[in-house]
């Protein structure tokens, strides 16, 4: 018993690390979040804001955001802040709706709001593309269909 989940473990974490090879490390990905959102809200993410949003020291950011304008996900001015590239803007906005959906789902089950959101940070970065194609698909049945929802609990 204990083999096997030894052998699940080791298998979900090779698995992880090949996706991850495929993807943002879940630090870069968090920094895309922000970024996204204060761009949003702000026109430009400054180094201040992140930190605070993020809840790191400011030269973290400073070289978190060199790090990110050096792999072309954003344009980086020293005192001036960053914007997203194109490409950060769109792998941010691929974070943005996999957050929405996985929180989406937390609420069908009857989580509130704040938990679903805070939940979904721990959760977001590690879920493989056929899970979130099968929450999507699951998602979109209970809302386009509510009866069906409350009618598993019958």
């Amino acid at each position: 018993m204990a083999e096997d989940r030894l052998d699940a473990l080791r298998s979900a974490h090779e698995a992880d690390g090949l996706r991850r090879s495929a993807r943002h490390s879940v630090r870069v990905e968090d920094y895309l979040e922000v970024l996204h959102e204060l761009e949003l809200v702000e026109g430009r993410a400054k180094p201040a804001r992140i930190a605070e949003s993020l809840s790191v020291a400011r030269p973290s950011v400073t070289k978190m955001l060199k790090r990110l304008d050096e792999e072309g996900l954003v344009a980086y001015e020293r005192y001036r802040g960053a914007v997203l590239t194109d490409e950060g803007r769109a792998a941010a906005v691929a974070l943005r709706e996999r957050h929405g959906l996985i929180v989406r789902f937390l609420q069908i089950l009857g989580v509130d709001e704040e938990t679903a959101h805070t939940d979904t940070e721990g959760i977001e970065h590690h879920l493989h593309e056929s899970t979130l194609d099968a929450l999507r698909a699951l998602v979109e049945k209970a809302e386009a269909d509510p009866d069906w929802w409350s009618a598993r609990e019958q």
